[in-house]
């Protein structure tokens, strides 16, 4: 499948062997943690504070280890400086439970 064709109706797809994710932040939590899906996103917490990108950048080391990928295999398409986020990840490894129950239904 081409990107071109790649349509996604819910908080995560494939796109070929690229997971795309859409995100919905929440900085400055207190611990590292993905969450639920809310409506269209994936809620991810991250302790880092939202300040020039860190928290992003935080998030994005988090979810690399999640995913058993390098923080290079993960692109921000966009939100670095917002909580609202779309990433891709190449070649996940593993799928955390609550992606994977997703994608099994």
């Amino acid at each position: 499948m081409s990107s071109k064709q790649f349509v996604m109706n819910s908080f995560c797809g494939w796109d070929g062997e690229t997971l795309v994710l859409n995100v919905l932040g929440k900085p400055s939590a207190k611990q590292d943690v993905i969450g639920k899906a809310k409506g269209n996103q994936l809620k991810i917490s991250v302790t880092a504070t939202p300040v020039g990108g860190r928290a992003t950048d935080h998030m994005v080391r988090f979810l690399a280890n999640e995913f058993g990928v390098t923080n290079a295999d993960i692109e921000v398409v966009f939100g670095r400086f917002n909580v609202n986020k779309q990433l891709r990840i190449k070649s996940p490894k593993k799928l955390p439970s609550v992606i994977s129950k997703h994608l099994a239904s």
